[in-house]
């Protein structure tokens, strides 16, 4: 007889929400996926949260009270490993300093960043289809993936992606969305086709101003009307050698949580900017109007504002090229080292745009500042670099050891939290790790 399988209360939400809803709570929902039609099912959550619910005809279906959703219990995505799972609805998770020490990040350690749930992965990738279209696309078209791989030269590129609130859990008044810390960020080599070849065989009017997508995600309501993320990013940006439509991430095809089997990949932007699931391309003559390019989404004040100040929309911009960065690697913070040896440490750096020019690393909480002699060139632009450093500790006890990058323009990491926003993007503050001395 074969033996049942037990899984999680949040990997049984993560396979199917719905479902988990009747066989756990025997709950069901109306169509507009609120509410529970059944009496006895708010009871059995009641039961399980320990109270009941007074408002609990108001929860929406496929989610996970919030009392549950701190369970330790075991939830893995096939194909990642090591990840904290921030969020499983959207599933968001980010890795640990430590797991980025490859030169190149492997797709089980790349952070998740998911703003709907993703579409159940195909079973004939060559048949996926991609449309350009758009008032200034002057020849609409469709290609299916083995169109694309057939009609155009391929290209690989490694290209680092962070996400525009990375390091948001350091902001104070403290910001919504989720709480990361360092490891909304990962480089590797994508391969696939110049997004610019593929708008020119359409044609590109003389009036484009922008670009913008659209992914096969679907929205967290479960309504298929509803768009989820389409974001964008202006032609030049567009039109860069590195842009690309790739289908594989170091040398295999693409994690589903990750976009499989089609997305755009703009490095060294926001990484919303490079849509997952991709399934049509716009090429617009006006800034892209799609789901989270306006209001307060992805963008900060055009000047400084005092923390917790309210900023109106039209006194905010768009994010372009992530700010100046760095992490160390390894060893990981926590580590008791010999007084009498050299402490190595190395790390990553990178710049958005730009390419890192020195680094420097501190043990006195940046009093003063050693540069490091290793620096590498990235393999190539857009792509993070990485670098080695040693210091020795002028006697036994607890220690801090600050990392910062200093980019082509000649800007540095700040050493706390950089000007603060409404929603907590851009903290590119330096990294440390706790080192006791003994």
């Amino acid at each position: 007889m074969k033996e049942k399988k037990e899984i999680g209360l949040h990997e049984a939400y993560y396979n199917d929400p719905v479902k988990s809803d009747l066989d756990i709570f025997g709950r069901e929902s109306d169509e507009s996926r609120r509410g529970f039609l059944k009496k006895s099912s708010i009871l059995a959550m009641a039961a399980m949260v320990g109270s009941n619910i007074p408002f609990g005809s108001n929860m929406p279906s496929g989610l996970i009270p919030a009392a549950l959703a701190d369970s330790t219990e075991p939830f893995k995505i096939e194909g990642k490993d090591g990840l904290v799972y921030l969020n499983d609805r959207p599933v968001n998770a980010e890795t640990p300093p430590h797991l980025l020490n490859d030169e190149f990040t492997p797709g089980k350690h790349f952070f998740i960043r998911n703003n709907g749930v993703p579409p159940k992965k195909t079973e004939n990738p060559d048949e996926w289809t991609l449309e350009i279209a758009g008032e200034s696309c002057e020849k609409p078209t469709t290609f299916t993936l083995k169109e694309l791989k057939e009609k155009f030269k391929h290209y690989t590129y490694a290209l680092q992606l962070e996400c525009g609130g990375n390091g948001r859990k350091e902001v104070n008044p403290p910001a919504k969305g989720n709480q990361w810390t360092t490891g909304a960020i990962g480089c590797g080599r994508w391969t696939g086709v110049r997004l610019r070849d593929v708008l020119e065989y359409c044609g590109i009017k003389k009036d484009a101003v922008y670009i913008g997508y659209y992914g096969r995600d679907t929205h967290l309501s479960g309504d298929p009307t509803k768009e989820v993320i389409s974001r964008g990013a202006p032609m030049e940006k567009a039109l860069e050698d590195e842009s690309l439509i790739a289908w594989a991430y170091e040398g295999e095809d693409i994690p589903l949580y990750n976009g499989y089997p089609l997305r755009l990949v703009v490095g060294g932007w926001p990484a919303s900017v490079s849509g997952k699931w991709l399934k049509k391309i716009v090429i617009r003559d006006r800034v892209h109007d799609g789901k989270k390019m306006n209001g307060q989404s992805y963008r900060v004040p055009k000047n400084p504002v005092a923390p917790g100040t309210k900023v109106a929309d039209e006194d905010m911009e768009i994010i372009e090229s992530m700010p100046v960065k760095s992490l160390i690697t390894f060893p990981k913070s926590g580590v008791r080292h010999e007084l009498n040896k050299k402490f190595k440490f190395n790390g990553k750096a990178w710049a958005g745009d730009l390419e890192v020019t020195q680094m420097e690393v501190s043990i006195d909480f940046g009093a003063t500042w050693k540069k490091v002699k290793k620096l590498n060139k990235p393999l190539n632009r857009l792509a993070w670099q990485s670098w080695e450093a040693s210091v020795k500790f002028p006697k036994t006890g607890y220690y801090e050891v600050w990392a910062r990058a200093m980019d082509s323009n000649g800007v540095k990491q700040p050493m706390i939290l950089p000007g603060w926003n409404p929603r907590g993007y851009l903290n590119n503050a330096c990294h440390r790790i706790a080192v006791l001395v003994v």
